[in-house]
């Protein structure tokens, strides 16, 4: 039971850090006018998929659930 706990705190937690970064680096994005070369454009981009994919996976529950199953 504390190991669940455990793990929704730090699901909730990550999931929070990930929307944080998000919005962070999309407002600089704006602020600075999409401005940059292509090698950082392209590192935004990916950077940005792999944080909503680690959100996706987080909220998956058969994510969570294999994680608590490996834990035993």
């Amino acid at each position: 039971m504390q190991n669940q706990k455990l793990v929704t705190f730090l699901k909730y937690a990550a999931l929070t850090g990930n929307f944080i970064f998000i919005l962070w680096a999309t407002l600089n994005a704006v602020k600075e006018g999409f401005s940059g070369t292509l090698p950082e454009k392209v590192s935004y981009i990916v950077l940005l998929g792999l944080l909503v994919i680690n959100s996706y996976f987080l909220l998956n529950k058969w994510a969570t659930r294999q994680v608590l199953q490996w834990r035993r």
